[in-house]
Formats: C-alpha cells, structure tokens, sequence
C-alpha cells in the first residue's frame, strides 16, 4: 500500500476528481463536488510542484474543508436570503395586509381583534368604533399592530 501511495502522480489526483465528480452526476447533492474538485485542484498542483504523498493527501484535506466550507457559506447566506421573502409558514408575514372587522368600540391602545379564525392581541394608536375595518400593518410577536382603512 505504502509503495503504491508513494508513486501518486498527478494522473492519479485528475482520475479521482474525475470520478468524484461523476459520482456527483448521480445526485448527492454537492457532497462530492467539493472533493472532486478538490481532487482537481492538488492533481494541479502536483502537477507544478512535486510533493511528496503525505503532503498530497493533506492538501486534499485542505482543500476539500475549504472548498466544502465556502459553499457551506453562500448556501447558508443564500437560505437566509429567501427566508426573509418566504411567506410559507410564517404567519406573521401572511398575516401583513390581512384586514377584519372590529365588533366593539376600543379606546386607543391593545385589543383583541379575530383575525382568520382565531383571536389576536391588535393595538392601534386611534380609538376604534364598532364596525370600522382596519388592516394589519405590523406583527410583533403575538400582537399585530393595525390601522383603520
């Protein structure tokens, strides 16, 4: 085994690159990508500079924790990106625009309002009378903040 890790060529890196990436064409999800690409990178390498097979694998590593990393990264940044503009099971984000019907007069400040089916804590800065339609404008917490239409 030794022998066989000790005549590591550059063809050897390009070949399991290679491979890594067609493994990837079979659908793991960018889990060998970074590896074959990081196979790429040291085949590279190797190719200007020869190391030795201990310092080829550590480049491996290397570069497959920093590649795999880097995309960990912008995925997580990507992610983060459509959450904010993602309305699917966020109820306080569907619930902006949503407009209902307040059934007795309230002085300015906290009330409950029925919003869909079920009730909420509302405020709203001006007194309300019996049958004035208001729209939620804002939802903090679990108190929706509305004005009159």
């Amino acid at each position: 085994m030794i022998e066989f890790l000790t005549q590591l060529n550059h063809w050897h890196w390009l070949a399991l690159g290679l491979c890594l990436l067609a493994v990837e064409l079979i659908g793991t999800a960018g889990y060998f990508l970074w590896l074959g690409i990081s196979a790429l990178i040291v085949g590279v390498v190797v190719v200007f500079l020869p190391i030795g097979w201990q310092l080829q694998w550590m480049s491996f590593a290397s570069f497959s924790l920093i590649t795999t990393w880097l995309w960990w990264r912008k995925q997580l940044s990507t992610d983060k990106e459509d959450d904010a503009h993602r309305e699917l099971n966020q109820k306080d984000k569907q619930l902006i625009g949503k407009t209902s019907v307040v059934e007795q007069d309230v002085e300015a400040g906290q009330f409950r309002l029925i919003l869909g089916d079920t009730t909420w804590t509302a405020e709203c800065d001006v007194p309300l009378k019996a049958g004035t339609r208001v729209k939620v404008i804002h939802v903090d917490g679990i108190v929706v903040k509305v004005e009159p239409i």
